[in-house]
């Protein structure tokens, strides 16, 4: 389950090793090959940490591309050691086996490991003296190998190889084991054979496998403590033999009732031939099972007042004669764990919070069937009521997505679950490192699974986090999964609109790095053929308009992107949009802040400078849009387009006089109060248009933009206006001839509210 607790100094290292094995305890061989280091010796902790880690983390896509030769860095048991070691999914193949087959392994889990074949049964051989725990749970393939058709006619073209089912394998040699896993099997293997060997076995799970005589587990009745037979379709027969196991301690007989009919029903007498044969019976699972006759206790009989978990009291009648609770009783889809008396410590149920969880906690390993379902009933706790026990919930979730990334039910029902999981309600119960790990398996979901409902779940769940702040340890691969939801023509209309918010959020307020990056992208493009889409449908909503914001957010101060924009027929669209969309006056001012940023790089200013762009400019001038904001960026573009001189003015019409004119008047006609729908990072641009001459039209737009923004919003303005220098450029525009009488006096203002602020918030304590 996930951890809420720091990383141990074990963790980080086995992590940081992981992430950098060349540069730590490898070398490249023939820059292909990795080698360990001939001067290192690890031992089983380390080594089993290593290994088990490394599978967590090429399932989770925490390393991009799994080592070919990883696991012939455990090949030598003298200079690593091997002893009980987990691996799971398709990172494994007959190869990995058979590079460690020398290592003396005392615990072996493989778990859906589908591209293991028979040549893996003959590794594991090589493990028979040692092992004493082996899983083989869903290795479908393992019992089968390839055999060459007799011949080579015509068919050996059509069918090269066959799939041979292997049927004379046996645990003949395996003296030490005691915990086997046959968990879904393939059909076939003779299953008594097959284990007949295995003298003190202790623990089985045969979990999905039909045997219709069982009486070969009586061998084992001395000593066999924990038995599994989920979705084994039972008879009279499975009964008397299973009563016949007197030490077992647990026992599950769960089914999933989706999966298919079973014809074997549940009597109060099955019940108390368990309790009265099964004396140290500690668990039991029974989930899934319709019981063919009532076994609750009469209301009549039923104790009044608080629930108990006493046997003497249950609601269940042949649980009465129980010696003591059940630490675990599996009830989930049945009618039972919705009674009041349930003599156990730890319920699975649909009842309520704590039984779903235990549901989803016992389930998650090998059952996603039955886990969705539970999943599915957190989502609506969560939803409707208050989840009160936060914390394992969401460790449950986490881990039952990271098991099973490619599992559809899952995946949608986890991800819907975590964003009622992670709003803001919750918030304040949530540490750092538990909402990171949301966010690594909600991008996993979405990089794994390019279904649009986990789509949609996933970016939603996002959308509860601090942005940028709270991504930014996985920065790049957000923006990069963003843009891949983008990149269809044809998307989900509401995943479009929230992916198009988030990557607005994401490039807001971040330094210029990354922004250059995302940009490299394929960001900009990106937002310019949404854009385009949305043009030729004629529809500005908010897609449109997120993506115009999007772009004036990637393009400030970062002059790379400023250029994509041009070079891919942003200003094109700009004006296509201007004309489809006279009214809208967001989109107005989201085009015009972008423009903005364009204007504010040199080198790009020539390619502004056309008859129409300046005179589509001039016109804004007197846009009402959106209080001054329109007309305010308008004139802001115009202020470095004119600041670059009389010689650079390429154009006979507009003449240059007469734009300068209508500059005047708009700034004139604009409240110095207004609130502003605006928010500067840095104030150089316009500081850099203070300390010249040659237009006194942009150094009064700069004048004027800075006495706004520093009497309306002072505590943010002052600090920053004062900290990149201004007060100097201020005091220098007084002093120059060549600046109008109503910018100085606009200087001095802007001048004494500074020193006004920094006396006020002068620190005076001693």
């Amino acid at each position: 389950m996930a951890s809420d607790s720091p990383e141990s100094l074990m963790t980080l290292c086995t992590d940081y090793c992981l992430h950098n094995l060349e540069g730590t305890l490898c070398y490249l061989l023939d820059n292909e090959t990795l080698r360990l280091h001939p001067d290192i010796f690890l031992p089983s902790e380390i080594c089993d940490k290593l290994v088990n880690e490394y599978v967590e983390l090429v399932n989770a896509d925490s390393i991009s591309e799994p080592y070919d030769s990883f696991f012939t860095l455990f090949a030598d048991p003298r200079s690593t050691r091997l002893a009980r070691i987990h691996l799971r999914e398709d990172i494994v193949q007959d190869q990995d086996l058979e590079a460690i087959r020398k290592q003396d392994l005392v615990e072996l889990y493989l778990t859906n490991c589908e591209k293991l074949t028979a040549k893996s049964l003959q590794t594991l051989l090589s493990f028979s003296h040692t092992l004493v725990s082996l899983s083989l749970f869903g290795c479908s393939n393992i019992f089968y190998e390839e055999e060459n058709p007799g011949g080579c006619e015509d068919d050996c073209l059509v069918n090269p190889t066959r799939q041979v089912l292997v049927k004379d394998f046996t645990f003949e040699g395996f003296s030490r084991l005691r915990f086997l896993n046959l968990g879904r099997m393939t059909e076939g293997v003779n299953v008594e054979t097959l284990l007949q060997p295995l003298s003190s076995l202790t623990a089985l799970d045969l979990s999905g496998i039909q045997l219709n005589d069982v009486a070969f587990l009586t061998q084992w009745k001395d000593n066999l403590v924990f038995l599994v037979l989920y979705n084994m379709d039972l008879s009279e027969e499975h009964i008397q033999v299973i009563a016949q196991l007197r030490k077992l301690r647990h026992l599950d007989i769960s089914r999933d009732r989706h999966s298919s009919y079973y014809k074997f029903k549940l009597t109060r007498r099955v019940l108390s031939l368990f309790v009265d044969n099964l004396v140290n019976l500690s668990s039991l699972d029974i989930s899934g099972h319709t019981m063919l006759e009532n076994c609750t206790i009469s209301s009549m009989e039923e104790k009044v007042g608080q629930t108990s978990i006493e046997p003497s009291k249950s609601s269940i009648a042949p649980f009465r004669d129980l010696k003591r609770p059940l630490q675990f009783l599996g009830l989930f889809e049945t009618s039972l764990c919705r009674l009041m008396h349930i003599p156990a410590y730890k319920v699975s149920g649909d009842k309520n919070e704590d039984q779903v969880l235990n549901a989803i906690e016992a389930y998650t390993e090998h059952r996603p069937e039955i886990t969705s379902r539970a999943i599915n009933l957190l989502f609506d706790i969560a939803r409707i009521e208050r989840c009160s026990q936060l914390l394992r919930a969401l460790q449950l979730v986490i881990a039952a997505l990271k098991c099973y990334k490619y599992d559809k039910n899952i995946q949608v029902t986890g991800s819907a679950a975590l964003f009622y999981l992670t709003n803001s309600e919750y918030r304040t119960e949530q540490s750092v490192k538990l909402r990171r790990q949301v966010i690594q398996v909600v991008l996993n979901g979405m990089e794994s699974y390019q279904e649009v409902t986990v789509q949609r779940n996933c970016c939603l769940t996002l959308c509860n986090f601090s942005i940028p702040e709270e991504l930014e340890f996985q920065y790049r691969r957000v923006n990069e999964l963003l843009l891949n939801i983008l990149n269809p023509t044809r998307q989900d209309e509401s995943i479009q609109r929230i992916a198009v918010h988030l990557c607005n959020a994401l490039v807001c307020q971040v330094d210029n790095d990354h922004k250059e990056a995302v940009g490299k992208m394929g960001f900009v493009m990106t937002m310019l053929k949404l854009i385009q889409k949305k043009l030729v449908d004629k529809t500005c909503d908010q897609v449109m308009e997120f993506s115009w914001s999007a772009l004036w957010n990637i393009t400030d101060e970062t002059p790379d992107n400023c250029e994509m924009f041009l070079n891919y027929s942003g200003m094109k669209l700009f004006l296509e949009c201007l004309k489809e969309f006279p009214e809208k006056q967001e989109l107005h001012r989201n085009m015009l802040g972008l423009l903005g940023n364009v204007a504010e790089v040199k080198e790009l200013r020539p390619q502004l400078m056309t008859s129409q762009f300046i005179s589509v400019f001039s016109n804004l001038l007197e846009s009402k849009a959106d209080g001054i904001e329109v007309s305010y960026n308008a004139c802001g573009v115009l202020s470095h387009i004119m600041f670059d001189g009389p010689e650079a003015w390429g154009i006979c019409e507009p003449r240059r006089e007469e734009v300068v004119d209508r500059m005047w008047a708009a700034i004139q006609s604009w409240d110095i109060n207004s609130r502003r729908n605006i928010n500067y990072r840095s104030f150089e641009p316009i500081l850099r248009l203070l300390p010249q001459g040659i237009s006194p039209v942009s150094q009064h737009w700069a004048t004027w933009a800075l006495y706004n923004l520093v009497s309306v919003y002072p505590d943010k303005y002052c600090p920053l206006l004062i900290k990149e220098g201004g007060m100097p450029l201020l005091k220098d525009v007084i002093k120059m001839a060549s600046a109008r009488q109503e910018t100085t006096e606009m200087a001095r203002k802007v001048i004494e509210h500074c020193s006004n602020f920094k006396e006020e918030n002068m620190d005076t304590s001693r």
